[in-house]
Formats: structure tokens, sequence, C-alpha cells
């Protein structure tokens, strides 16, 4: 791997040389990866069981009011990673982290022995304000080790650690619910992932010198009128800069996507006769493929550019959509095929995404850019989960579906459109 060399006289502040490079920074790269797993692991816990509870433990009768607890993940998410932008600048990273671990500790508890469905949307402001703090991080920190010529793979590498924990704790708890309800057996093991997350972080070091030397080397100097702030970043990456706008419209519509089938894929194929366990694959195996998939398209990004694997990704999930209900008659196979073209589609998508905002972002406003984009990214959860349920409830779980299969579609053309190639020198 490509190393850059250190300038001379960078050191962090317990005087340790700086340099940026996956080797020469892989050790605290390695303890990254696995925070992120257990990262992932927490919010795996809800994936196949909690839409279940919302039905047959308290007997919510609107898909609505069970995907509420989705769009409370969703929006706190959004609103935290666009706020964990802003904090990096007054707040160092491995402060964050620490903080967004010690808001997850209830979490698992609260799913376990909720008295209530109300007590399961407020487990889910805390698990998006972990998610969003522990998940900003561990990407911003990773970036910020290996430097611009290896963000593909390191966003990656990063992506694969939490969405390959999220698909397997999926599967795990589709297998604990059949052996032994929906709770609370499956939920705790949620306690082993905060405890490892939180031990981890306070062995991570802070990353902050390593922003310093990328700054002082950037070969593109920032103008001297161009605003880092929060707002004027948020406008940038939105809707001004059109390569930003490609990236941050496809990361909402992916996450809508990921909020859709999170909730609507256990009902629909519960309603279709499969059973627990069977649910507990397909849901485990769509983020296993996302994560695991994110290693090689992490690094092809680096290698043919970020915009081919967003818009071919875009239309892989889309085809994705269709098989679920062109098969829907053989449950098994359709959500099979579903989840594997979602998987390889997402995972195709997600590093390159963050790889091309990384990229068209300077430094001094990269980490308000990251979370301007998470931001819109992670909105698509709350909103897969109001198209969802406001579809399902008027026309049925099959139109959410094919709602989802357009959206998709559409979102690979606007990329197609609006994005383009910035790499830097390697």
């Amino acid at each position: 791997m490509n190393a850059t060399p250190t300038t001379a006289g960078s050191a962090d502040a317990s005087g340790r040389p700086v340099r940026l490079g996956l080797r020469e920074n892989w050790l605290q790269f390695t303890l990254l990866v696995i925070v992120n797993v257990c990262v992932g692991g927490l919010v795996g816990l809800e994936r196949t069981t909690v839409p279940l509870i919302g039905s047959e433990t308290f007997g919510l009768t609107s898909d609505l009011a069970v995907f509420s607890f989705i769009i409370a993940f969703g929006l706190t998410k959004a609103m935290t990673n666009l706020a964990a932008g802003a904090l990096t600048a007054r707040f160092r990273r491995k402060r964050l982290l620490l903080t967004g671990w010690l808001l997850g500790i209830p979490v698992p508890f609260v799913l376990a022995w909720a008295p209530s469905w109300g007590w399961i949307v407020a487990a889910n402001v805390l698990l998006g304000l972990n998610q969003g703090l522990t998940w900003s991080m561990t990407v911003n920190m990773k970036i910020d080790l290996v430097g611009p010529a290896r963000r593909g793979l390191a966003t990656g590498l990063n992506e694969a650690a939490g969405y390959t924990a999220v698909g397997v704790t999926a599967l795990l708890t589709g297998y604990l619910a059949t052996a032994y309800g929906l709770r609370p057996v499956p939920e705790l093991i949620g306690v082993v992932f905060v405890a490892a997350g939180l031990g981890l972080s306070l062995v991570v070091r802070d990353t902050a010198a390593h922003v310093a030397l990328e700054l002082a080397r950037h070969t593109k100097p920032l103008p001297g009128d161009e605003d880092t702030g929060l707002k004027a970043t948020f406008a940038r990456t939105s809707w001004q800069h059109r390569s930003l706008r490609g990236a941050s419209q496809a990361g909402l519509v992916n996450n809508l996507n990921d909020g859709l089938t999170w909730g609507v894929f256990p009902l629909l194929f519960t309603e279709h006769g499969l059973g627990l366990a069977a649910v507990g694959l397909i849901k485990g195996l769509y983020p296993i493929l996302w994560g695991i998939g994110q290693i090689p398209t992490g690094h092809l990004a680096d290698r043919i550019g970020r915009k081919p694997l967003i818009v071919y990704g875009m239309l892989v999930q889309s085809f994705g959509f269709v098989l679920a209900l062109a098969l829907i008659d053989r449950p098994l196979l359709a959500g099979v095929l579903s989840a594997v073209f979602l998987g390889i589609g997402t995972a195709m998508v997600y590093p390159a995404l963050i790889a091309s905002v990384s990229d068209h972002a300077h430094p001094a406003w990269r980490a308000n850019a990251l979370g301007t984009y998470r931001f819109w990214r992670d909105i698509g959860y709350a909103a897969g989960a109001l198209v969802a349920g406001i579809l399902a409830d008027a026309l049925g779980l099959n139109a959410t579906v094919i709602a989802a299969a357009v959206l998709t579609a559409l979102s690979g053309l606007f990329a197609a459109r609006w994005m383009t190639e910035h790499r830097p020198a390697r």
C-alpha cells in the first residue's frame, strides 16, 4: 500500500511521530475496525425482531405505528451526524466516540424489557444518538489516519465491519427468537457490544495530529473567502456543489431502501408464510453482503473511480426490489435473491459515496461535509419508514416495494447526471 511520507517534526500530543497511511497506522486502524463491529452489532439487534415485537407483542395494527421506531432512529441519527461534523471543531474525535457509547448503554436493556411501545421508540432515540456519534467518529478517524490515497479502501473497511456485524446480529437474533421468543434473550447480546465498544474506545488514540498533517500538506490551499462553517458547508454539500448534491441524494435513497426493508420485509415475508429463522436469514444476508462486499468495492473505487460504482450500484438495488415481488409466490427464494442484489448494490455504492464526498471536500471543512452527507443519507431511514408506513396502510406492502424500485432507479440516473470524478493524486 502506498505510504505518504511524514512531514519533518510532525508528532501527536504524546510525542509520537505522525504519518499518513494504512500500513503506518495499522494498529489504530484495526482497533477502529473492531469498534465499528460493535457499533454495527448494536443496531443489528433490531433488524429481525423489533417490527414483530410491535405487531405481535404490543398488538400494533398500523404499519406506520410499527415503523415509528425506525423514524425515531433515522431522524435522531441524521441530526446527530450533522451535529457531529460541527462538534469536531470543538471536541476531539475520541471524546465524541466515548460519548456515543455512554448514550448507548441503556438500549439493549430497554429493548429487552420495555413495558410499552413508547419505550421502544425512546430507546431508538438513544440508539440514533449512539450510532450518529460512534459511526461518524470511526469513519472520520479512519479517513484521518490513511490520508487521501486510500480513502476508498478505508471507508470500505469501516463500513464492511459495521454492516457485516449488522447482518450477523440480525441472523443470530432470528435464530435466538425462534428458540427463546422475541424477548429478552435476542436483545441482551447487545450488552456485549456496548461493553466491548466502550472498552476499546478508551484505548484508541485521537487523530487530531493526522488532520493537521494532511492540512499542512494539502496541495490545494483553502480560498481565503471560503466559509468552512456548518451553515455554508451544509448548503455547499446539499445543493450548491453538483457532485456533492449527487452524492447526498444517492445516500438518502440508499438508506431509504434500508429503512423500508427494515420495516417491510419481516412483515411481508411472514405474511407469505416464512418463519422467524427464514426472515432472520433474509434480513441478515442483505447487510452481510453489503458489509463484506465493501472491502473489494472500496478498493475498486480507488482504482476505477467513484461514479461507476454509485450509478450501477443504485440500479442493481432497484432490480433487487423487482425480484422481491416477481418471485413472491416462492417467498424464501424471493427474499434471498432480493437480499443478494440489495446487498451487492449497496456494497458498490456505500464506500464510493463517502470517498467521493471526501474527494470533493477540503480537509478544513471535510468533517462538516461528511456530517451533512451522512445527515441526508440517514434521513433516508426515516423517509423510508414514513413512505413505507403510509403506502402500506393505504395500498399494501407490495406498493412500498414498487415505490422503492422506482425511486432507486431514478436516483442512479440523477447521480449519473450530476456527479464527476475528483480523485487526489496518489
